[in-house]
């Protein structure tokens, strides 16, 4: 019967792909014995048009019907005279029908995530003469909640104990999905190099770039260091940071999606469910109205047998100690990482992974030696995409911290007052956006040109450092370059102050009058100094002296001079000649020691304790006296 359907089916085709009429169409059906027939010309459907009358031919005249109503009757009746059966392990308990024909031969399909009890259910069917088993014993095994039941492997598989028994088994060493980079690490780790890639996925045209960068090849660890790890209220994880770049990476390939309008699907994998609602309600139902751009976002358990063009992993874990709880589990790995055709990015804290000491070392450390390990820093989107990250869950201490993506790659260190914290806090979150951008351009050394800069303190010791820059209409940031002790040297930094309307910054700068009197003239003329290259401004350094004497006074250097100067060739730079310091002579000044010092010596020297002068007294003391008697 299915026969005879498929055979009027294709003659129907046919005959509606010729144009003729009545009479010609029954010219056609006719036979073709005349040769000088008109119809002669679609002597090609004669041979379609017997093949058909042969088969309903053959047909019986009637057919038997059972007088069958019910659900169940209609289903005993199907798998009465079914010869292929589709069913669960649990649900082929259904197959013992009186009167059913006997199954001969089962096949089990992921064999090695059925347990061991479950598999005797199918094993059980009446007639069975042979049993394939057909599963991988080296990804996820059953699921089993207690732990108890763990320890006493309830979960493991019939698949896995053959395994353990030594009874043969055939491997399928073939893989037709991967490309050679993806496939290339889990083939070393989980199958001991026995798997062989397919000349399919050689073939030059199988590699695909769907992003522009080497950090968006067929294989990638991208690093999220600034993530941070925390738990949902049902006590999964889940790291918002990555929830950004994971949404951002998604956002960019739609973008190229259409751009090309090539089909696309992209997977996203955690292995935390609290990760995986997190991303799913970030990234919602924004590309559903376009079927040739799919994105599945699901856990491991979720994802095993499945497979995209584009897999996105997110680790989530992020702390100091390495913990990764059953992140470590090998078969747990594996899923997810054969899970690619063309792509695979993996994110995570690359320190976290190495601490702890599991597969996850080895992948990373092998990402290293490919030159496939890059830090999200390195593209702008994705560093942009933190921070708005950061600011729109107020996380603002770890913006601000010096491992932040905002400053992690900065010519520039920042030092940021309380005044600074506790102001960002009040200011909305469009002005901090700003904020953080002016904070970002000024680490990379940009600064305004002094046609743009609007003076307001003209008088105190503060009108020597303090830069103001504007924010918006009703803000501006207040900063310095300041002097901090790091690696045997002395650094230049940028000090950031507060931020704050325009009219309180006289207030401020009468406070930091009081800071940088404490300063010494040597303290200031180091602030005060600008090593420039090209249009970029980036901080200098002067080594520390080891042993123990004061600093030399750093001389006035000519600013032409300054120009061509590199930051390496001035720290090692010795003064030769003793140059009279042009700066403003300022009271004294107190270091953290407690100890007064002058700006200016009497030998030469530079801030000699009082007891040399006391000494060079008592001297003149004794001169005196000599002379007169």
């Amino acid at each position: 019967m299915i026969k005879a359907l498929d055979s009027l089916s294709r003659l129907k085709t046919l005959l509606n792909g010729v144009s003729i009429g009545d009479e010609g169409l029954k010219l056609v059906l006719h036979d073709f014995e005349d040769e000088d027939n008109s119809a002669c010309q679609f002597s090609w459907l004669a041979t379609p048009r017997k093949d058909c009358i042969r088969i309903l031919n053959s047909l019986p005249r009637s057919f038997d019907v059972p007088n069958i109503f019910e659900r169940y009757q209609v289903r005993n009746f199907c798998l009465e005279n079914a010869c292929l059966i589709f069913c669960t392990a649990s649900s082929s308990a259904k197959l013992h029908t009186e009167g059913m024909t006997p199954i001969k031969l089962l096949v089990v399909d992921e064999a090695a995530q059925l347990k061991e009890c479950e598999s005797t259910i199918p094993l059980q069917l009446s007639g069975l003469r042979h049993a394939v088993l057909i599963g991988d014993e080296r990804q996820l095994p059953a699921m089993v909640q207690s732990e108890i039941s763990k320890e006493a492997e309830f979960g493991r598989s019939l698949f896995e104990r053959l395994v353990i028994l030594g009874h043969e088994k055939h491997l399928l060493n073939m893989q037709y999905r991967m490309h050679p980079s993806i496939s290339l690490f889990p083939n070393k780790e989980f199958y001991d190099g026995l798997m062989q890639d397919a000349s399919t996925v050689k073939e030059r045209n199988y590699q695909k770039q769907f992003l522009q960068g080497n950090m968006y090849g067929p294989y990638s660890f991208i690093n999220v260091a600034s993530g941070k790890e925390e738990f949902d209220n049902g006590g999964s994880k889940k790291n918002l940071v990555e929830v950004a770049v994971v949404s951002e990476v998604v956002a960019s390939l739609f973008k190229e999606f259409t751009r090309a309008r090539k089909r696309m699907s992209v997977g996203v994998i955690s292995p935390y469910n609290a990760q995986v609602y997190a991303i799913q309600e970030k990234i919602g139902k924004t590309y559903s109205a376009h079927s040739d751009f799919a994105v599945n976002i699901r856990s491991v358990d979720g994802f095993q047998g499945g497979e995209e063009d584009v897999i996105i992993i997110s680790t989530v874990r992020c702390n100091a100690n390495g913990k990764i709880g059953f992140l470590a589990d090998r078969q747990r790995v594996n899923v997810p990482l054969t899970r690619a055709r063309h792509c695979l990015w993996i994110l995570g804290n690359g320190a976290t992974l190495v601490n702890s000491d599991s597969i996850w070392k080895k992948l990373v450390t092998d990402a290293k030696e490919r030159g496939c390990f890059y830090n999200v820093e390195e593209d702008k989107g994705l560093s942009k995409a933190i921070t708005d990250a950061f600011l729109e869950s107020d996380q603002l201490d770890a913006l601000l911290n010096v491992n932040s993506p905002l400053f992690r790659n900065a010519r520039w260190k920042f030092c940021f007052s309380n005044d600074f914290r506790k102001s960002i806090l009040k200011v909305r979150n469009e002005a901090r956006q700003e904020v953080f951008s002016l904070l970002s351009k000024l680490s990379s050394g940009w600064r305004e040109s002094p046609e743009e800069r609007i003076i307001v303190v003209r008088h105190g010791t503060s009108s020597l450092l303090l830069e103001h820059y504007r924010v918006n209409d009703q803000l501006h940031l207040i900063w310095t370059v300041d002097i901090i002790k790091e690696n045997s040297n002395h650094t230049q930094i940028l000090k950031v102050w507060d931020v704050l309307p325009l009219p309180d910054l006289p207030k401020l700068a009468r406070h930091l009058d009081d800071v940088f009197g404490n300063y010494t003239v040597d303290k200031m003329n180091r602030c005060k100094h600008k090593c420039i290259e090209g249009n970029l401004v980036v901080p200098m350094r002067w080594p520390l002296y080891s042993d123990g004497a004061a600093e030399r006074s750093i001389p006035e250097i000519d600013p032409v001079e300054l120009l061509s100067q590199p930051s390496a060739s001035l720290m090692a730079r010795t003064p030769q000649a003793k140059t009279p310091n042009r700066q403003p002579r300022l009271p004294k000044y107190t270091n953290k020691d407690n100890k007064k010092y002058r700006s200016t010596s009497l030998f030469g020297w530079d801030n000699e304790p009082i007891w040399v002068y006391f000494i060079i007294f008592i001297l003149i003391i004794l001169i005196i006296c000599v002379i007169q008697f």
